[in-house]
């Protein structure tokens, strides 16, 4: 994460905002993009998005009031996969929104979407990208990854997962087989 101020700002601003609920609640920050966002071609980078989508991820986190359970614990989130979807370009100083919700988790991940939205203009209200991304806690003390039912436990969030949507099903079969060459 190299958007310290950014994360100072989000740092700074969650206690006033309102709690989060998961997993049905979403995380909505009105963002920017600033000149240090932007590649040759004059609009965000595309590597950028990824780094934008911690912060989403970290809203979810202070605003669930989760925070200071994980740090006690010596976790450490964790992505483990991301795919995302460019449709349009964001331009220097164009405001968005990211909006970061949970859509279920299985026994070790969670699966996350992340949407860049634009917020005026002729096209306000479409999505510019869209990311999967799979998620989850290393927990740093015992050099292990803590399984979706211990983190779901000690945070709090009880019930079964929400149905898995048949996009992620798709993407975790494409996972497994990229992994497979990898191996």
């Amino acid at each position: 994460m190299n958007l310290w101020l950014r994360l100072l700002w989000l740092i700074l601003t969650a206690p006033f905002r309102p709690r989060l609920v998961l997993p049905q609640d979403v995380s909505r920050l009105r963002l920017r993009v600033w000149p240090n966002d932007l590649d040759t071609n004059l609009h965000m980078n595309n590597g950028r998005y990824f780094t934008v989508m911690d912060l989403g991820r970290m809203d979810l986190i202070f605003r669930t009031g989760s925070w200071a359970v994980i740090r006690k614990r010596m976790w450490a989130p964790v992505l483990g996969a991301a795919k995302i979807r460019y449709r349009m370009p964001l331009d220097v100083f164009q405001p968005f929104d990211l909006e970061t919700r949970v859509l279920c988790w299985d026994d070790q991940w969670f699966f996350f979407e992340q949407r860049f939205v634009l917020v005026d203009g002729p096209k306000a209200g479409a999505v510019a990208a869209i990311a999967i991304l799979r998620g989850g806690f290393y927990d740093s003390a015992a050099k292990r990854p803590v399984p979706s039912a211990e983190a779901l436990e000690i945070l709090g969030i009880s019930g079964p997962s929400p149905v898995e949507p048949a996009h992620i099903t798709e993407w975790k079969r494409a996972e497994a087989a990229l992994k497979d060459v990898t191996a």
